[in-house]
């Protein structure tokens, strides 16, 4: 019986731990430039950088294991994409030290709004058919670059694509896993990714003093505050509401608030419950089980302390993949996901026509007033359905699952 079990347990921990390297990788490989943009922007010593990928790397990683272990969800973590993509412009007109005093600022907003209560109750409004549409439109550009990237490397493309679909057909649990294995060996083995030169260093935290500064508030604090809460915070509950996961905003924008505010002397400009590289780790594709889907969010925590410890060194690892590689991973990865949230944002003949609106919407991807496409097509498809509707209509279960959710 001990022995049964004890293998039972050792399955259980492998495809939800996968499902984690994979985000991580993607999260770290796809985006992480911006913040090497950001830091050469603000004229950051490499110590200062290093501290900078510590801090983030090491706060997004406890505050991902605490959430997932104690709400038993995979609750992932990560830093701000859209608010670092902002800093690479704002960092060249504010001294560090006020940005590193507006960094508290907004973070000191996410604890109050998640101890307010209110920014659960604002996603508790809306109708599961447009919050599947906007995570729809959101994924869908991952989708399409998981083909696009063919332009520049056809063979890598295809290699990857036939193994998925071979490894689909014999193993499907593993088949994402096995794409990265096989694109691995076949970077290395065509010289396209080189990790000779790659050497292991601890980094260093440096605490920088805050400065505060009405310029740095409305310059920085507010537009990062807006900005996270939008594109990242709202898609990323809906990621955990799409695939069944009924955790309250609330201690999610608390907990992740107090890391960033706690971190931010050291570099770290904002975290929050992830959206894109979460889905990675909520669907069915970490695991059949539900209830084991939180080991993927403890997992991805050990895994971004660990880079966080050698701070530079493992950053410019996952940066020396080729993007076609990584582009083309998420893509794949995501497909289930995908196609999952299309299903749900169509099911209700109803809801329809309004999930259509959002899901083009957010995959028109348009900028406005400095805020990204997930906000305007979410605005887009409730304007929709006021108007056609005439109110909003939640689904008896959800709403149970929302009171669930608050008595946590």
């Amino acid at each position: 019986m001990n022995t049964t079990s004890s293998s039972l347990r050792v399955r259980d921990l492998i495809s939800p731990t996968l499902a984690a390297l994979i985000s991580v990788i993607v999260n770290y490989g796809g985006t992480f430039i911006l913040v090497f943009q950001a830091a050469k922007v603000a004229g950051l010593s490499p110590e200062m950088t290093a501290s900078w990928i510590w801090s983030i790397s090491i706060g997004v990683g406890v505050t991902g294991i605490w959430l997932s272990y104690r709400y038993r969800e995979p609750i992932i973590t990560a830093w701000s994409t859209p608010g670092v993509a902002f800093l690479v412009s704002a960092l060249a007109v504010t001294p560090y030290a006020e940005a590193i005093g507006a960094y508290m600022i907004s973070a000191l907003g996410f604890i109050i709004l998640g101890l307010s209560g209110m920014f659960e109750r604002l996603v508790g409004l809306i109708p599961p058919g447009i919050a599947s549409g906007l995570l729809a439109g959101i994924l869908l550009q991952f989708g399409i670059s998981a083909f696009g990237g063919a332009k520049v490397d056809p063979l890598l493309v295809v290699v990857l694509f036939v193994a998925y679909v071979v490894l689909k057909r014999y193993t499907s649990r593993y088949a994402v896993v096995g794409i990265l294995v096989l694109g691995l060996i076949f970077l290395i083995s065509t010289g396209k990714a080189d990790f000779s030169n790659i050497k292991l260093a601890i980094a260093s935290p440096v605490f920088v003093v805050p400065e505060f500064s009405v310029h740095a508030l409305l310059g920085v604090a507010l537009p990062l505050f807006v900005i996270t809460l939008t594109g990242q915070y709202m898609p990323g509950m809906l990621v955990l509401r799409n695939d069944g996961f009924k955790t309250s905003a609330n201690p999610i924008l608390a907990v992740t608030g107090l890391g960033s505010l706690l971190t931010a002397p050291f570099g770290s400009h904002a975290f929050n419950v992830a959206a894109i590289t979460a889905a990675i780790c909520t669907g069915k594709d970490a695991h059949e089980n539900s209830t084991k889907r939180y080991i993927a969010g403890i997992a991805c925590g050990i895994f971004y302390i660990f880079v966080g410890i050698f701070g530079v060194t493992l950053a410019a690892l996952f940066l020396t993949l080729p993007a076609t590689f990584i582009a083309t991973l998420a893509g794949l990865a995501l497909l289930g996901t995908i196609g999952g949230s299309l299903t749900n944002a169509l099911a209700n003949t109803k809801g329809r026509e309004t999930a259509l609106i959002t899901f083009l919407a957010t995959a028109a991807n348009v900028t406005l007033l400095g805020v990204g496409g997930a906000f305007w097509g979410l605005v887009a498809g409730l304007a929709a359905h006021i108007v056609i509707h005439g109110q909003f209509r939640r689904k008896q279960s959800s709403t149970s699952g929302l009171q669930q959710a608050e008595q946590k």
